[in-house]
């Protein structure tokens, strides 16, 4: 779930010239080359752009369906029978508002959470008979312990050199990862490459830990609240590696062991019973709101539907989905059919496995001319601030009218990027289809982030309608353009 930075160090010189021009009213002339013929037609463009920001600005829609899926379904990790009503229940939304939904298959995997438990038993100076219990989740794709559990001591490490250096200390002791997640960049605008840096002991540590023979790993959570809350997220094993139990620890517990160790060798008991199932069928939801001229050429707007299974998912990735499924509820109420077909899709299986978006790629990759843009929306429910493209650098100009509509409502930048843009769009963007994603205020997004305090009261409805307003402008524009943005592969 990318993240997409706000700084000025992301813009092109060409970018900063043409945003700057925007503001003033002097955006280039090039711009009519985007959508109009003249004067006349760009002024009719300008205006159908403000209506469409206007109208998502004044809807409840996405609001309403987001509680639907937070508070009537709730969790939704792939496999479980909350996905499939999930499902179930945006394909209605969809056809209500006269959309064309097709449901489409996906296998995905089905792992089970199971019991979590675990405690300090041993550490330098523990008065007799005390033991203190740990806050932890287990990881998506964790194996399970023994039924009776593993007791080992822990082999503290903050950095993937330390492991190294300590392996001779690794087999048969349980792992733990403590470096901490540097909310310093979140605060100024870069939480993904906090996420990212400090993620990658998620991601790969518990399989580089379990390939120097360690038993078990523990992982401190990854995110920026200190409110004893464990976050947990999927992990990834090496090919042919078997799985090894992997849990997120509380960042406060982390820090406690991480003190205690400093003192003397400490030990932990731990129990996980996760497992994992044989996959599960699932599908993708598309939803189509044809185009009038060119109804076989594609516009995404998307966001997944799955979450993991400690709340009801309503920031990761209930707003996105929703925000996305939006912009077709606004093409309706304002009756506007682009040039080009925009497609709603709510990805499966997002968050351990991305089997959905496998699925949608492997029926368009022989006709990939066909799919002209793709829009993601997985940042959290921040308001937006603007947009997030992989692009060429000459498609900034043409995308101006896009930022000059949004301005008005604070969502007025637009960034150029030569990497992805979401995970699920990514099989797309190395195709050649040109990507983007809302910026969103992103700041304290991974507080909750994967924790059980991912719940529809952290969505600020005003927010959630400016997200709607970004994509829906946006969509619309590259829907109605009468040639196509160029094509821009990410590189691999």
């Amino acid at each position: 779930m990318p993240v997409s930075q706000t700084s000025i160090q992301h813009h092109s010189g060409a970018g900063i010239w043409l945003l700057a021009m925007t503001l003033v009213g002097l955006a280039p002339a090039a711009n009519a080359d985007a959508g109009s013929n003249g004067g006349a037609d760009a002024s009719a463009q300008e205006a159908t752009l403000g209506r469409i920001r206007d109208a998502a600005m004044r809807s409840d829609w996405a609001y309403k369906r987001l509680a639907d899926l937070s508070d009537k379904v709730g969790a939704r990790l792939s496999g479980s029978p909350q996905l499939d009503a999930a499902i179930a229940q945006v394909a209605e939304a969809m056809r209500a508002v006269g959309a064309r939904v097709t449901l489409q298959p996906a296998k995905v995997p089905h792992w089970v959470r199971g019991e979590e438990r675990a405690e300090i038993v041993e550490y330098p100076g523990r008065p007799a008979g005390i033991v203190q219990p740990l806050h932890l989740t287990a990881l998506g794709g964790s194996s399970a312990t023994a039924a009776a559990g593993l007791t080992a001591r822990v082999i503290v490490v903050h950095s993937f050199d330390e492991l190294k250096a300590r392996s001779a200390e690794v087999p048969g002791n349980i792992v733990l990862f403590a470096s901490h997640f540097d909310q310093r960049l979140a605060d100024n605008g870069r939480a993904l490459d906090a996420y990212e840096q400090n993620g990658a002991n998620r991601f790969v540590g518990p399989a580089s830990a379990a390939a120097l023979g360690a038993a078990a790993t523990l992982v401190r959570s990854v995110g920026g609240a200190i409110y004893r809350l464990p976050h947990t997220g999927a992990t990834v094993w090496n090919d042919k590696q078997a799985p090894t139990p992997a849990a997120a620890l509380a960042a406060e517990d982390s820090d406690l062991i991480d003190r205690l160790a400093s003192a003397g060798p400490v030990t932990v008991r731990l129990l996980l019973t996760a497992k994992m199932l044989p996959d599960a069928d699932s599908h993708n939801v598309i939803a189509d709101w044809p185009g009038r001229e060119k109804s076989g050429e594609y516009i995404i707007v998307s966001g997944h539907l799955d979450s993991w299974d400690l709340a009801t998912g309503a920031t990761d990735d209930g707003v996105g989905a929703m925000a996305a499924a939006g912009v077709i509820e606004i093409m309706r109420q304002l009756d506007l059919h682009p040039r080009r077909t925009i497609r709603f899709i709510g990805w499966t299986n997002e968050e351990n496995g991305g089997r959905g978006s496998k699925a949608y790629f492997a029926s368009v990759k022989d006709s990939l001319q066909k799919q002209i843009g793709a829009i993601e929306s997985d940042e959290g429910a921040g308001h937006a601030i603007g947009i997030s493209a992989a692009v060429t650098p000459e498609s900034l100009a043409m995308l101006a009218p896009v930022t000059q509509a949004l301005g008005s409502i604070g969502a007025g930048v637009m960034t150029r990027h030569d990497d992805s843009q979401g995970a699920d769009i990514d099989p797309l963007q190395h195709g050649g289809v040109p990507g983007f994603a809302p910026m969103v205020d992103a700041r304290h997004y991974f507080d909750y982030h994967h924790t059980a305090a991912d719940t529809l009261d952290k969505v600020d409805p005003e927010n959630l309608r400016s997200q709607v307003a970004t994509m829906a402008v946006l969509a619309y524009f590259l829907a109605d353009m009468p040639e196509p943005l160029p094509r821009f592969a990410i590189p691999d």
